[in-house]
């Protein structure tokens, strides 16, 4: 594992600076474009180096649907991407990135094919069939029939962390979640870790809907709802809580140790990514660790087939991993 020393030297920051970072230090005055730096230096950091055939004068773009500074609130697009730029090294292949913003910056000429992360509104994926009719979509699928996509299980991930949580003898548990808006949309998209939380905890007679705080995927909201949480639920506060992402779970591990409740004495805290930052906080965040530098490579991968011809659609699961570490009991 790559020490906070490491990721300082490969950033070119203090290694202060780099642990104030990665704890999202609320107090810390740092530019963007350092924290950047520190975030890509701790997911490269963890990448593994492999040899591959080469596609010498392959050239793609990858679409993020993100601005570049939203980004930085939600390191799990910020990773599948890195996971992406570095298959593409290894493979020879060139690439450009656009993040949302500049989307009508692209240019038909010399593209090959486009890796699209994250998601997109109808009219947004016919845009981009219009630039290039090759197409991967990572962590959506617009429509599994005409489109490649990489994504995850997030209905067997959630039921995992609540059957974990009983296992340990929680009964009480909580659900910390966000919900995504397409750009230019105004309904927000169904997300299936909160519906699946609902769906089965009632299954299980343990749901209560006291116990559902829903805001969006930021270390921010994690810490607003969890602090909301606390205030409204006083004794009644679950002893456990599914944070839907790794920085909400940050935002709420702060407010449950500013409010003087022990982790995970008194309240266990699951996350849902495993990021590079998870292992460096206080405690250490248990989560389900999704393998994000596998989307980014088996994207390109399945790219680089449908550039050699293949015609028939893939729907691509990655499998999940529960790593537990100090945020819970065992």
């Amino acid at each position: 594992m790559a020490t906070i020393k490491d990721i300082a030297q490969k950033a070119g920051v203090s290694p202060a600076t780099v642990s104030r970072v990665l704890n999202y230090d609320a107090s810390l005055s740092v530019a963007d474009e350092t924290k950047k730096k520190i975030f890509e230096a701790a997911e490269e950091l963890s990448y593994r180096k492999k040899t591959s055939k080469k596609y010498h004068g392959t050239n793609i773009a990858i679409v993020h649907w993100y601005t570049e500074k939203e980004e930085l609130s939600d390191l799990y697009y910020l990773s599948i991407r890195l996971g992406i730029e570095e298959r593409c090294k290894a493979l020879n292949i060139n690439s450009q990135v656009y993040f949302f913003n500049s989307i009508d910056e692209i240019s038909s000429e010399g593209i090959d094919g486009i890796i699209a992360v994250g998601k997109f509104s109808n009219g947004q994926v016919k845009e981009l069939t219009a630039i290039n009719p090759h197409v991967v979509f990572v962590d959506y699928s617009p429509d599994e029939d005409k489109y490649d996509a990489i994504v995850i299980d997030f209905e067997k991930a959630t039921r995992t962390v609540i059957d974990y949580f009983i296992q340990t003898n929680h009964q009480s548990i909580g659900f910390i979640g966000g919900r995504e808006l397409l750009k230019g949309e105004v309904e927000e998209l169904i997300d299936l870790r909160e519906k699946t939380f609902e769906s089965y905890m009632k299954e299980k007679a343990l749901y209560n809907e006291r116990f559902m705080y829903v805001g969006s995927f930021s270390v921010d909201d994690g810490y607003q709802l969890m602090k909301q949480a606390i205030e409204e639920l006083g004794d009644d506060l679950p002893t456990a809580f599914f944070t839907s992402s790794d920085v909400m779970a940050i935002g709420s591990l702060r407010a449950l140790h500013e409010a003087n409740l022990p982790v995970p004495d008194r309240v266990s805290v699951i996350g849902l990514n495993d990021m590079s930052v998870s292992k460096y906080v206080y405690p250490s965040l248990s989560t389900i660790k999704v393998y994000t530098e596998i989307m980014g490579e088996t994207a390109v991968d399945t790219l680089v087939e449908r550039l050699a011809g293949r015609k028939i659609a893939k729907k691509i699961f990655i499998a999940t991993k529960l790593v537990i570490r100090k945020s819970v009991r065992s």
